[in-house]
């Protein structure tokens, strides 16, 4: 399905799309980004919060040395008690997403990963490849969210075109 070079080229682009976004919370001020939104996890804020559980969660099944998270998806939104806490552990994540990617083989990739599924209620298996596709289209579907709040709310949104993303990133 996927290459160890697209997991290292998907987890650069998560770091510079978190990157651009710590940029647009910091501008936005606490207030705006815990101002209810609507969005499957309220603010800008609780999506924020989201992303980073839900990438721990994908990093602990991978990594020994990533705890689990705590918590269930709903409870999820209140990952981190500050955007200063989601800034620093953001950033701590994304060093270790792109540390991870770099020990991949491809051999790995097509290993199996078995959990069990808080979502699905139930122990799942698939191979390690499709859950890495799952995990950065996780992070695509929810930073849309964000940016077109953080738009509404009168910053610029973060550019996301893959090919726009600087070579240094």
């Amino acid at each position: 399905m996927i290459q160890k070079g697209y997991v290292l080229e998907m987890a650069r682009y998560n770091a510079w799309q978190n990157n651009q976004l710590r940029k647009a919370v910091e501008a936005l001020g606490e207030a705006a980004v815990r101002q209810e939104r609507g969005a499957f996890f309220g603010s800008i804020f609780g999506t924020l919060n989201h992303l980073l559980w839900a990438d721990t969660i994908w990093m602990s099944r991978w990594c020994s040395d990533v705890p689990a998270p705590g918590g269930s998806i709903p409870e999820s939104a209140e990952f981190t008690a500050t955007p200063g806490v989601w800034d620093a552990e953001r950033f701590r994540m994304d060093g270790r997403i792109r540390i991870w990617a770099q020990t991949l083989s491809n051999m790995d990739l097509q290993s199996v990963l078995s959990w069990y599924s808080g979502a699905m209620g139930q122990n799942v298996s698939r191979r390690l490849d499709h859950c890495i596709v799952h995990m950065f289209n996780h992070q695509t579907h929810h930073r849309g969210q964000i940016s077109q709040m953080i738009a509404e709310a009168g910053v610029a949104a973060p550019v996301s075109d893959l090919f726009i993303m600087p070579e240094d990133v």
